[in-house]
């Protein structure tokens, strides 16, 4: 990783002293990431009815990339399950955001129940993280936009 980033050990440690350090910065800046792709998402759609689709379609993109192991976030629940540590706050952080966005999401696009809605969303998207790297990407693909289709 030091290797990769071009930088020397020692100015890498002082930016990240340790690996919680490094999984919680890791973490915040993918939120950024989610969060601009979902706002850039949002400005695209003809509709809100439109967002869960290009929401979809772009999880496959990410499930289908290279070098793809999953969910970070979930990756991170798993090794830090205590949710008082702060990485585990910080991945409960993002999925409130995310939840929060899918509710107000289907809400203005008037869906009938838009929190349960939302959270079948959140399962989908789940399973397929999960399934993405476990199983062959591109059925979960394919998959989950015919799933959110019919959502």
């Amino acid at each position: 990783m030091i290797e990769e980033a071009e930088v020397s050990r020692a100015t890498f440690y002082r930016h990240f002293p340790g690996k919680e350090e490094l999984v919680r910065a890791y973490l915040e800046r993918e939120d950024e990431r989610i969060r601009a792709r979902f706002a850039e998402a949002a400005r695209s759609a003809e509709s809100p009815a439109q967002l869960p689709a290009l929401v979809a379609a772009a999880l496959g993109d990410e499930i289908c990339g290279a070098g793809f192991r999953g969910c970070p976030f979930i990756n991170a629940a798993a090794e830090y399950p205590d949710r008082g540590h702060p990485i585990h706050q910080a991945v409960d952080t993002h999925r409130t955001w995310f939840r929060q966005t899918l509710t107000d999401t289907l809400t203005a696009a008037g869906h009938p129940d838009p929190a349960h809605a939302a959270q079948v969303l959140i399962l989908l998207r789940d399973g397929a993280m999960v399934g993405g790297y476990l199983d062959d990407p591109e059925q979960i693909r394919t998959t989950l936009e015919k799933t959110i289709a019919r959502l």
